[in-house]
């Protein structure tokens, strides 16, 4: 999931009461739930880097294992060293707390960043094998809206604080109303994401004099109402998978995997790659649509031949196949007798702005060159 929903999450847990679970608890929890995502620094790496690293040591079991001590011992030696002597009457902070925040806050990031379909390596660094939750899309707006919500609701009561969500939210609406206007979102989602945050707006009214346990409890709610709509998401892939595999079955396609990933703020569609022996078959499901599976006529081959061998042995082939779910490649011949360009993408993401991989160039049966 994207930052702003990983940060979210900790506000929302902060505002559900855990923050008055020891003082720094509400730092513990931004700082957890955001720690894996150091790995960003990856994209100062060469090609593809980023790719073949990231969602991978950071948040494997070993960091899941390792990231609560770490930060609490910075949170610990913080208190010690600054922000006790800067306040010498205040309470320290206590090291059992701040160490159960820092974990749970850190278990949500790859929880979170499983749903998706960009996937996520849970057994690193033992098992470089890749897990796909394929069930929210990495900026989902009804995670933004509930969990983002859940945090509103406790942290608007200053000037500054309700400028920030205002600019916040103004920016969302925009972007989900674009995005409604180029069909790329329906138009009714983007209706009840308006009606979601006039909702959050008079509650934060209503709520205005409420006493801190009701405010706990309202961000309590919308921590439930984001469990409920995860678990039904993921229980929503899974069906549509299943129901997949079947119509294409019926049709004579034998699939080796299947993946029917989320549509942007459309909880009932979904883009689908089936992948059988030989070729990839694209195209779109939806529970509302009649038929629900409408498959392209366009098929896409799985890399083979001595063209795709040779240029996988690019180092940023390599990186990049590291991470590639269903990779593809596209093979230009260069004029002039310039030999051939190897572009290699993931059917994924072959969509106009989706993530590309890189283009290898391959002079007289070797490698020549590697650009983006």
């Amino acid at each position: 999931m994207d930052p702003i929903a990983h940060t979210f999450t900790g506000m929302a847990l902060a505002a559900a009461g855990l923050r008055r679970a020891t003082p720094l608890a509400a730092t513990a929890l931004f700082m957890g739930v955001n720690a894996p995502d150091v790995d960003i620094l990856s994209t100062l790496g060469p090609d593809q880097a980023s790719l073949a690293f990231r969602r991978g040591w950071t948040h494997g079991v070993l960091a899941l294992a390792l990231w609560p001590f770490i930060l609490t011992g910075v949170l610990l030696a913080w208190d010690r060293y600054v922000r006790l002597r800067r306040r010498p009457g205040a309470a320290p902070a206590r090291a059992g707390p701040l160490l159960a925040l820092t974990a749970l806050a850190v278990l949500t990031h790859p929880a979170l960043d499983w749903l998706n379909n960009y996937g996520l390596r849970w057994l690193m660094p033992f098992s470089g094998e890749w897990s796909y939750g394929d069930a929210l899309v990495v900026i989902d707006p009804w995670v933004w809206l509930l969990l983002g919500g859940a945090a509103f609701l406790t942290f608007s009561k200053g000037k500054l604080a309700r400028v920030r969500w205002t600019v916040f939210f103004a920016l969302a609406s925009w972007l989900v109303l674009f995005f409604a206007s180029t069909g790329l979102v329906p138009r009714t989602s983007a209706v009840l994401w308006l009606a979601g945050v006039a909702a959050l707006v008079a509650a934060r009214w209503w709520l205005r004099d409420a006493p801190p346990v009701a405010l706990e409890r309202a961000a309590l709610a919308g921590i439930a109402v984001a469990a409920v709509y995860i678990v039904a998401m993921i229980g929503s892939s899974a069906a549509a998978r299943a129901d997949v595999r079947a119509i294409v079955a019926a049709q004579g396609i034998q699939p080796e995997d299947v993946m029917v990933a989320p549509a942007p703020a459309d909880p009932f569609g979904g883009e689908v790659v089936v992948m059988t022996r030989d070729e990839y078959y694209t195209g779109r499901f939806n529970w509302l649509m009649e038929p629900r599976l409408r498959l392209s006529d366009e098929r896409i081959s799985r890399p083979r031949g001595v063209e795709f061998q040779l240029a996988a042995q690019a180092p940023a082939a390599r990186r990049f196949l590291v991470w590639s779910r269903y990779p593809a490649v596209e093979l230009e011949q260069v004029p002039d007798g310039g030999g051939i360009r190897v572009i290699f993408t993931d059917v994924r993401y072959r969509s106009e702005g989706g993530i590309t991989g890189p283009t290898v160039h391959l002079l007289e049966g070797a490698i020549g060159s590697v650009s983006d």
